[in-house]
């Protein structure tokens, strides 16, 4: 039989773990890796922010003569040829066996693979999984996979999973003291629209890579992919060129 001290000791332990799972859920805290209460998320995290309508975000996959990028580095090149300068990247979901896109991937306007609505095991099969897509006119959304409806103003979209973030709340099948970690990527839409790619620095959770998408005010937020995850960004000197991908997202604009 346990004394009326370790009884005592044990209830306390359960007080405050309680106590630190809700201080998570509201953003005051994070349990495990990925952060705490007296460190900013920029020493975990590596971000970028992009309006859309003013900078060119695009999906690719394969060059104009039919052979796959794969790696950021080989993007890049494939633009300074093309007089154009990459200013941002990163692996923008999962793929099979050939580097082929897992789920829908829509290019310029024409839906390359098609919409995978079945179910299965692995991170992009936890339901609700989603699609991050850019229209015509600059506008991005993401939207759970059962919302998405293939329409002509929809110009990219790469389908992966699981929703991170949906309607302002982290996905309920995450767990605030899960021991799964990994070096994670995402992308969330802030609420003025502007788009918000994230990358880990250091493993962490799905709860906390979620939580962190949700501090910074994300509506939706989706999983692009785990360990294999690359982001290329020089005005913050980290430059991650090589990964061996199916679609890669970059920013461009024309070089000098």
């Amino acid at each position: 039989m346990l004394g009326k001290e370790t009884i005592h000791l044990q209830v306390r332990r359960k007080r405050l773990l309680r106590l630190v799972a809700l201080l998570s859920t509201l953003g005051l805290v994070q349990c495990g890796s990925g952060g705490n209460a007296h460190t900013p998320d920029s020493e975990h995290y590596i971000s970028y922010q992009v309006n859309p309508q003013k900078q060119a975000v695009r999906l690719y996959w394969k060059d104009d003569t039919g052979e796959k990028f794969r790696s950021i580095q080989r993007l890049q090149a494939w633009l300074e040829a093309k007089h154009q300068r990459l200013l941002f990247a990163t692996n923008g979901g999962m793929y099979k066996s050939g580097n082929t896109p897992l789920g829908l991937y829509v290019e310029q306007g024409i839906a390359l693979t098609p919409l995978d609505t079945a179910s299965g095991t692995g991170n992009f099969y936890l339901k609700p999984n989603g699609v991050f897509y850019l229209t015509a006119k600059g506008e991005a959304g993401i939207v759970p996979t059962t919302a998405f409806q293939m329409q002509h103003h929809i110009q990219y979209a790469t389908q992966s999973g699981p929703m991170l973030v949906l309607k302002g709340q982290i996905h309920l099948a995450f767990n605030a003291r899960s021991t799964n970690l990994n070096i994670r990527n995402g992308v969330g839409i802030l609420p003025d629209g502007t788009v918000l790619f994230a990358m880990s620095k250091e493993k962490v959770s799905l709860y906390n890579f979620a939580a962190y998408f949700q501090r910074q005010g994300c509506q939706t937020a989706l999983y692009l992919d785990g360990f294999v995850s690359r982001t290329y960004l020089p005005e913050q000197d980290w430059r991650q060129t090589d990964g061996d991908f199916g679609v890669i997202i970059g920013v461009k604009r024309p070089s000098r």
